[in-house]
């Protein structure tokens, strides 16, 4: 049973920074391709992030520059680090992995694994 746990979410000042974890179990990130997405209210889900099974990174342009993915295969674990947060960085943080490429594209579609989220709320 595959299981994607985040957390690291929370409440920060504008200009602040987060990290966010995804611990897996049943799937190793070392051998899948992984994506961060977030849903803030009233707007669709973005892909902000992705990382390769080989840990090739891709940002989306409104986050580049300011997040940072890693990994550490010993704890199967993938980070999002946050910095210059702004309020429109605010929303509910999800892991998901097993999904496929197309170019450097991460696509999550068709039996991929959810985390529950976490959320990141942005706010002075």
């Amino acid at each position: 049973q595959v299981q994607l746990v985040e957390s690291g979410g929370g409440l920060v000042q504008p200009g602040g920074s987060l990290r966010l974890s995804c611990a897996a179990s049943g799937i190793t990130f070392s051998r899948n391709h992984m994506g961060w997405f977030r849903r803030a209210p009233g707007k669709q889900r973005e892909l902000v992030a992705s990382m390769t099974s080989g840990g090739s990174t891709n940002y989306a342009d409104s986050v580049k520059g300011r997040f940072a993915v890693s990994r550490d295969s010993g704890k199967n674990t993938v980070y999002l680090q946050m910095n210059s947060l702004t309020p429109e960085d605010a929303a509910v943080y999800y892991c998901n992995a097993g999904g496929t490429l197309y170019g450097d594209k991460y696509d999550h579609r068709g039996g991929t694994y959810w985390g529950q989220g976490t959320q990141v709320t942005v706010s002075s």
